[in-house]
């Protein structure tokens, strides 16, 4: 009787221990590091899995991702307009300023266009403050030279020099400028000169004719009565015929009535 007890009290206890009761052993000190130690970790294990696979792609929207459109070159309020409806936002990260292009337009963008994005990501973007203007300086009674390079430091070029007269000041010096001096104009943009002949001046100043048709710098240099010198051809395919590519004196030079201004002039193959 005592052993049929014992029997069935050994397969309660085999029930009590399940599928781990061959490897485990109810009560052992292995089977106590197994379920206290291994089990835990291998819960947290799937948990870590289910949250990277499931989860977290809710949270994230994964696979909502799409391309960035290009917005260079478009004003901002546009582009705005253009992002609220892809669900994105933009930033303002710098401004300068850049020749040719008006104020308020987008010089470049980051992310840059085609870059998968998700709704909520900021675009930043470097805009243009339009061109910049300098004012013109003060001239009056310099030499020419002088005020080429005045004008070359405020960021300006000399364009044409004109005969003016005036008893106030030295001969070869310039009157006036015009636009006047103070105006604020585009950097990079010409200013023409007027300088004081006097009463007998035996001397000119020469003009810029390069860029000009070679009829266009006959005109010029006889109306600085200068005579045109001697014409050489150069082929250079990104001018139109008969296109002055070098002068042998420089614009602003101040040369005797009369001196032959030589030319390289561009030509066909």
């Amino acid at each position: 009787m005592s052993q049929i007890r014992a029997s069935r009290l050994d397969k309660s206890r085999k029930r009590q221990a399940g599928f781990l009761a061959g490897p485990l052993p109810y009560g052992t000190f292995k089977r106590k590091v197994v379920l206290w130690a291994v089990f835990p970790l291998v819960i947290l294990l799937l948990a870590y899995v289910l949250v990277d696979s499931v989860v977290m792609p809710i949270v994230t929207r994964q696979g909502t991702e799409f391309p960035l459109p290009d917005f260079v070159g478009q004003r901002t309020v546009e582009a705005r307009m253009s992002l609220e409806q892809l669900g994105l936002r933009h930033e303002i990260a710098s401004q300068e300023y850049s020749p040719g292009k008006e104020q308020g337009v987008i010089l470049s963008q980051f992310p840059i266009a085609g870059t998968k994005v998700k709704k909520g990501r900021a675009v930043k973007f470097m805009v243009s403050l339009g061109q910049k203007l300098v004012p013109i300086p003060q001239v009056a009674g310099l030499s020419v030279r002088q005020a080429m390079l005045d004008m070359e430091t405020a960021g300006l070029s000399v364009g044409e020099i004109v005969w003016a007269f005036s008893d106030t000041l030295p001969e070869k010096v310039v009157v006036f400028s015009y636009p006047a001096a103070g105006s604020e104009i585009v950097l990079g943009s010409p200013v023409n000169l007027a300088v004081n002949r006097g009463r007998a001046a035996d001397f000119t100043y020469v003009p810029k004719v390069v860029g000009l048709t070679l009829n266009e710098a006959d005109t010029r240099l006889r109306e600085k009565f200068l005579k045109r010198g001697v014409i050489t051809y150069r082929i250079d395919e990104r001018y139109l015929p008969e296109t002055v590519l070098e002068q042998s004196e420089p614009g602003g030079a101040e040369l005797d009535i009369g001196t032959e201004i030589d030319l390289v002039v561009s030509a066909m193959e």
